[in-house]
């Protein structure tokens, strides 16, 4: 896949965002996937290859924070030229409001990360009245997405009852093997001021007020107090714009600035307890970093907690904003060593399995399953030059003008075919549904535009044959201009020979012919049966699972659609028997097929609603019945090329063929 993110903070910020963003691209890239990031800033200073540093602002009470700027432009600029089939964006800055909307104008799929919670962060900025503000703009902001990616469960659940739309869980991983205890260094424990068996007490993380520092190192004041004659001692890793107030306030306490890599580990290992007493994350990575290097920890019972701790097992828990129970556990571990040491073994074994290979296989099949909505196929784009070289394309069923016509499927589709004429067989505008004020959208033009492009540049002659939904052209029929031939029905001679009679096949159908009103009733029917599939199959995507289709369940299980079915083929082979002719192209029922009725070959070209599907006529005549999915497949795995290896020369098994019941 080529995946553009988007992100106000990444490398070499220090920050559990960066520093997550970081582990993702890396596993991306190393799937193979092109991953582009689109950052609020220069790296140091110096723009990196697959980075773009974005318009942005230090924020003025906390500059190390910057914030990207509003985009549209470039946005779309760039996704014009090079468009990506999945947008990430981790933050909700302006830049990435913009970019959301820049992807959306030009229909291309976007999942965003749920990283911070920017809503709670009001009320330790004396913001408290914009909260909700926060929170609708946020909600807003979402579920303008395909999808919004939590760390945890009980986050899950938490936006879901604010309103959130269209969640899946994406956990957290760690190092186990940079975080390790091994790492212990007394050399370093005595740089802190340690020289017999102490007990350190340690924060990491940004000093910032959201973190709740005050409170913990008030608690760390209050244990030296009450516990004179324990030896302790409270280290502090990280930096930000607390920094300076807090050596003021705590002289006892040990600042030893920002750390990363190898030397993080080292400060990490040289603890005894975490203290994670912060109330605003969406996860909490250090967590999981303090349990892998082996220490105690207490934290209060939400985010990362909530996760992987098992309090008096694994660490220590307060319930969230009990004060006085996380000093009771600060308490116990001081106390008791041989508690300290056991949490710290359990910790490790805890976490030991949650690796970040495992957390980017789960990201990859969330950006994976949203693109496969926009490609059909969810795989890494074809090769460019990948072509099927046929001689006849029939399709049908387009229904531009709709919310679910996949138009843009059907474009590239169209875009890895080489051919001399393209069959148009009926419903290809959808004209009742734009006569009842739905909307066209960009895709139905950019396919239109493909096929004025195959008209112009590769000599290719279509021909349309109205449709029920198109029936509008009845009045101009025939009518040509230039490579561009309408009628109602057509002959076409295939290349062994023989003669199929293509029709749309809606004259068949005595509701779409004698009750029009009925006709149209019933398609509204099936506008709303394909708004409750796009719904059902959102949350199947939530779970992990495949596209499933209700409307074509229904029908296989309704009698009298199956009957319909049956009869509506005898019908169309009595009518290519009459016009002299093998075999019969249709479409009409969205339903794909190729086989035998009596001695006419029926075949159907489904639709580019749901199926996407299509009939192609090779160089030797040999029909052909295509699902889009197996065709972009083959087309990614190399079985398809400009020779035409999967045209004349292929054998008729490697073919993705349909029966006429319409399964593979």
């Amino acid at each position: 896949m080529r995946i553009d993110l988007v992100t106000d903070t990444y490398a070499p910020d220090v920050n559990g965002v960066a520093m997550t963003l970081g582990r993702l691209v890396q596993g991306l890239k190393a799937r193979g996937h092109l991953v582009h990031v689109l950052r609020a800033s220069e790296r140091g200073g110096v723009c990196v290859p697959g980075e773009t540093a974005m318009p942005s602002l230090s924020l003025p009470i906390y500059h190390e924070v910057k914030i990207g700027l509003p985009s549209v432009d470039r946005f779309r600029s760039r996704w014009m030229r090079k468009r990506p089939d999945v947008v990430y964006i981790a933050t909700e800055s302006p830049m990435g409001a913009s970019a959301a909307k820049a992807a959306r104008a030009l229909e291309i799929p976007v999942v965003m990360g749920f990283h911070t919670n920017f809503h709670q962060y009001m009320k330790n900025y004396n913001f408290s009245g914009l909260e909700n503000a926060a929170v609708n703009y946020l909600r807003k902001l979402h579920n303008q997405a395909r999808l919004t990616v939590v760390p945890t469960e009980e986050m899950f659940i938490s936006l879901s009852e604010l309103g959130f739309e269209r969640l899946a869980v994406m956990g957290r991983g760690v190092d186990v093997v940079l975080f390790d205890p091994g790492k212990r260094d007394v050399s370093l424990r005595q740089s802190w001021g340690v020289w017999r068996d102490e007990v350190v007490f340690g924060v990491v993380g940004r000093l910032a007020r959201e973190k709740n520092l005050i409170t913990v190192l008030s608690l760390y004041t209050r244990l030296q107090r009450e516990f004179p004659d324990c030896g302790m001692k409270m280290v502090v890793v990280g930096d930000g714009p607390m920094m300076s107030g807090l050596r003021s306030e705590f002289p006892d306490a040990v600042f030893c600035g920002a750390r990363s890599g190898e030397d993080l580990a080292r400060h990490y290992a040289g603890m005894d307890v975490l203290l994670f007493a912060s109330e605003t994350e969406t996860f909490g990575n250090v967590l999981l970093e303090g349990m892998a290097s082996g220490l105690a920890t207490v934290s209060y019972r939400y985010a990362a907690s909530a996760d992987v701790v098992l309090n008096g097992v694994n660490g220590l828990q307060a319930e969230k904003g009990d004060i006085e129970g996380f000093y009771a556990a600060m308490c116990r571990l001081l106390q008791d060593a041989e508690l300290v040491r056991r949490l710290g073994e359990q910790g490790r074994q805890t976490v030991r399995f949650r690796t970040w290979d495992a957390v980017c296989d789960r990201f990859e099949e969330i950006l994976a399953s949203v693109a496969c909505e926009e490609n059909g196929a969810g795989c890494a784009r074809s090769p460019c030059g990948a072509v099927l070289e046929c001689r006849t394309v029939f399709l049908s069923d387009i229904h531009l003008g709709t919310k679910d016509s996949k138009a843009d499927e059907c474009r590239r589709f169209l875009k890895h075919i080489r051919a001399e004429k393209i069959v148009l067989v009926g419903d290809i505008v959808d004209a009742w549904a734009l006569s009842r004020g739905s909307r066209w959208r960009r895709r139905h033009t950019r396919f239109i535009r493909t096929l004025l492009k195959k008209m112009e540049q590769e000599d290719v002659e279509v021909l349309y044959l109205r449709g029920n939904h198109d029936d509008v052209l009845e009045r101009f029929l025939p009518f040509a201009l230039g490579r561009l031939h309408i009628a109602k029905e057509y002959v076409h001679g295939a290349a062994d020979g023989r003669r199929y009679l293509c029709v749309h096949g809606d004259g068949f159908d005595a509701i779409s012919t004698n009750h029009r009103w009925l006709a149209v009733l019933g398609s509204l029917g099936y506008d709303v049966l394909l708004m409750v599939n796009r719904l059902y199959n959102r949350y199947r995507v939530w779970c992990g699972k495949e596209y499933y289709s209700v409307s074509r369940a229904i029908k296989g299980k309704v009698k009298s659609a199956v009957n319909f079915i049956g009869k509506y083929e005898e019908q169309l082979q009595n009518l290519a028997v009459k016009r002299q002719c093998e075999g019969i192209i249709a479409g009409h029922v969205h339903h794909p097929a190729d086989a035998m009725v009596g001695d006419i070959r029926y075949l159907n070209c489904g639709d580019w609603v749901e199926t996407m599907s299509a009939v192609v006529e090779y160089a030797d005549g040999r029909m052909e019945t295509l699902l889009y999915k197996d065709f972009m497949k083959r087309l990614a795995y190399g079985e398809c090329c400009g020779s035409g290896t999967t045209g004349k020369n292929a054998e008729p098994e490697a073919a993705a063929r349909v029966p006429a019941d319409g399964t593979k």
